[in-house]
């Protein structure tokens, strides 16, 4: 079927992390656009990301994963939308065009990525709950349908998991082999690590009851 691809790097204070992720994006012929939503960061993601060739949209006060992942989407181009965080460790383009792959092909409408090898907590944490995976390639007409992405903070895994249930859509399981992320605590320290991935929790926990 083939069409446009368009990367949406949601991010917030990134700018230690993001180049990798851009770096791969730019070596993917597929990829049309790669735009990242600067989501009110405090240090120079915005920048950072500009340096790497991505366009970027700046929020000026922070909106939360699903109001970034909404305002990429909004100006996206592409009939396909890539959806990554830009905090990933082990990421190749291997791993990209198998996420995107399937959906330019018209084998499926939606794709999850799932870490496997990598690091034993995030592991652990897509296998019990692969939906909880915010590495996904959407076919860009099944957003019209969305409701609320970007009132779900953290949860927008969860709410995207719900909607395409209700569609009747089941996104193909991608292993994304030696890939993790840095963890909050790695980037904020052990107090505020903890207390951003309580936040982050309570954000998930609350989606729960619309599945």
């Amino acid at each position: 079927m083939g069409g446009w691809v368009s990367a949406i790097i949601p991010a917030y204070n990134e700018a230690q992390n993001i180049g990798s992720v851009l770096t791969v994006l730019r070596a993917v012929p597929e990829i049309s656009e790669i735009i990242v939503v600067d989501d009110g960061s405090e240090d120079n993601t915005a920048e950072v990301a500009q340096q790497y060739g991505a366009f970027v949209v700046s929020l000026s006060e922070n909106q939360g994963k699903g109001g970034a992942m909404k305002a990429g989407a909004s100006i996206a181009r592409g009939d396909v939308l890539l959806f990554l965080d830009a905090d990933l460790v082990g990421l190749t383009t291997a791993h990209v065009r198998e996420l995107i792959q399937p959906v330019l092909a018209g084998e499926t409408d939606a794709t999850v990525g799932i870490f496997e090898g990598g690091r034993p907590s995030t592991d652990w944490a897509q296998a019990l709950a692969p939906f909880l995976s915010g590495q996904r390639a959407i076919r860009r007409q099944l957003l019209v349908g969305f409701e609320h992405i970007d009132m779900a903070g953290y949860g927008v895994e969860l709410q995207l998991h719900r909607q395409l249930k209700r569609m009747g859509i089941l996104p193909r399981e991608v292993v994304l082999r030696d890939v993790t992320q840095v963890v909050k605590e790695e980037k904020l320290g052990l107090v505020k690590g903890f207390s951003a991935r309580m936040r982050m929790y309570w954000e998930i926990i609350r989606e729960i009851p619309r599945i």
